[in-house]
């Protein structure tokens, strides 16, 4: 799979490549580079086959789409990854915080039931410890 991916990457670069030349001939476009533009041209319709070909040997990688938003806005794909982490660091820690809470919580609400109705906090923690 990996050989497949940079194969195709490697298609890709050299198809990035000739579009960035053909723009530049195209955009200053002299009659007598005509043969130039066709073979260029010619080469690019050849690399478009190759990614076609190479396309199912890719098929089962699945690309989240908000990564074509961050192609889209102009950005790097590979900090797409750095961003999930994060987020998925910042999430954590919240939940984290969270959970530390919900504990804290529980110790001051038995130690007040304890301190408002200790006989009924020893029956529930008997039954409690003979349901686990």
């Amino acid at each position: 799979m990996a050989a497949s991916l940079e194969s195709l990457e490697e298609q890709l670069e050299d198809f990035v490549e000739n579009v960035r030349q053909i723009r530049i001939m195209v955009s200053d476009f002299q009659p007598q580079t005509q043969s130039v533009l066709n073979s260029k041209i010619q080469s690019l319709v050849s690399g478009l086959q190759e990614v076609d070909k190479l396309k199912s040997q890719v098929q089962d990688v699945h690309v989240p789409l908000e990564v074509f938003d961050y192609i889209d806005q102009g950005r790097n794909p590979q900090l797409y990854t750095k961003d999930c982490i994060e987020k998925a660091l910042t999430k954590n820690e919240e939940v984290k915080g969270k959970i530390d809470a919900y504990r804290k919580f529980k110790a001051n609400m038995l130690v007040e039931l304890n301190r408002v109705f200790p006989n009924e906090l020893a029956k529930y923690r008997a039954i409690r410890d003979r349901s686990e």
